[in-house]
């Protein structure tokens, strides 16, 4: 038994780069074990938001990757995509902390909403390391297969593409470092934006430093301004 290539809604340029990590083993595991939590938990994100950072940032235009742990547990936050909550729902202190940094960083007044889909278009690939997650139980399924999947998603983007940069906040983060080409690639690495780093991340400066890398490497930079974005 194989996974039907056809019925996997991820970005086709997604679904080339990653065939045979669909094809393989493991992930008919991974689609074993979801629908397995699905008989007896509610589980976040929804079904079809699960690939949402693949779908809004194809292959062809990743230029930054964002690393988070695993979708936000609470009814309607978990979105698909690292850190971001829909719009209307309350901003997570981490977030909220990611904000302040770019107030310092870039002098951007802090948004309203915690919706990053604006990023996303713009080719910041807003990956967890698991892609989902039992209501109310953080970092539940990171024993489903996901990070076998999403370490393959690293590696990938470091072999296949260059002048990327990887934005890596935690230990957990950082621990792909690995993963990743450093002659290739920029790789910047903080303390986690949650209030628990009591501060610790703040003074990274790594939205301008993107962007300086961004601009050097001749490639458009983000405009990190969610005031901007049409939500």
């Amino acid at each position: 038994m194989t996974i039907d290539l056809a019925k996997v809604k991820i970005k086709e340029s997604w679904k080339e780069i990653l065939k045979d990590e669909f094809l393989s083993p493991y992930f008919l595991d991974i689609k074993a074990n979801l629908i397995n939590a699905l008989k007896s938990q509610t589980v976040y994100p929804p079904n079809n938001l699960i690939f949402n950072a693949f779908n809004l940032t194809p292959f062809d235009k990743v230029k930054v990757v964002i690393l988070g742990q695993d979708p936000y547990h609470g009814a309607r936050q978990a979105m698909g995509l690292s850190f971001s909550v829909p719009a209307g729902i309350r901003i997570p202190p981490s977030l909220v902390n990611v904000y302040k940094e770019i107030k310092d960083d870039l002098g951007i007044t802090e948004p309203n909403c915690g919706d990053l889909s604006y990023w996303a278009k713009q080719g910041v690939l807003l990956l967890n390391a698991t892609l989902s997650v039992a209501a109310g139980m953080p970092n539940s399924h990171a024993h489903f297969g996901w990070q076998r999947f999403t370490d393959a998603v690293i590696r990938a983007i470091s072999r296949h593409k260059s002048n990327v940069v990887f934005m890596l906040w935690g230990n957990p983060a950082k621990a792909k470092m690995e993963l990743i080409d450093g002659s290739r690639h920029l790789i910047l690495s903080a303390a986690h934006p949650s209030p628990l780093a009591r501060g610790a991340f703040f003074g990274s400066r790594h939205f301008s430093k993107c962007n300086d890398y961004l601009i050097a490497t001749s490639q458009t930079p983000i405009d990190w301004d969610l005031n901007n974005s049409n939500l």
